[in-house]
């Protein structure tokens, strides 16, 4: 059974493409909400940035004009990908969230030679719905800066109803 199968689904979220066998593609969909998020929290983003890499040529989804953390601007890089793939299956079998962490963790291997004046935050999502633990932890944190600017309190997440866009 191939991946096109499973992402073709009708309960799949309408950006599942696939690109590659357990990959598919950039969630334009996805890359928008997160850009959206940080604006929502006062924080101005530039999209595809350039100049970050003088090597490869890399472009992370994003990056923040303004300091995020102890001085330094935030970039990320967005990858949704199919649990259901053949070579994530038996991960995503044992635990949620598995395959979102094996994508989390090759985009730190791909983004590790960047400049250290700059944070990164992978954020892997499963077609089902699940977020890596680093991107739960930074959806959380941009939650918790909206609410500062908007006076309103802090209230639960539902980030599968976010991919509407």
């Amino acid at each position: 059974m191939s991946v096109r199968f499973f992402c073709r689904r009708p309960w799949a979220p309408k950006f599942c493409l696939q690109e590659s066998p357990g990959q598919v593609s950039k969630a334009p969909c996805a890359q928008r909400l997160v850009a959206r998020s940080f604006a929502a929290a006062g924080v101005p983003v530039t999209k595809e940035p350039t100049g970050l890499s003088r090597t490869y040529g890399k472009r992370p989804d994003g990056l923040t004009l303004v300091p995020w953390q102890s001085g330094k601007s935030l970039y990320w890089d967005v990858t949704v990908i199919c649990p259901l793939a053949e070579s994530y299956v038996n991960g995503a079998a044992r635990q949620a969230g598995a395959a979102a962490e094996v994508a989390a963790s090759r985009q730190d291997e791909k983004y590790a030679e960047l400049d250290s004046r700059y944070l990164f935050r992978p954020i892997a999502v499963e077609i089902l719905g699940v977020f890596n633990s680093s991107a739960n932890s930074l959806l959380k944190e941009i939650g918790l800066r909206i609410s500062t600017n908007t006076g309103s309190l802090p209230r639960p997440v539902s980030y599968t109803s976010a991919y509407n866009c």
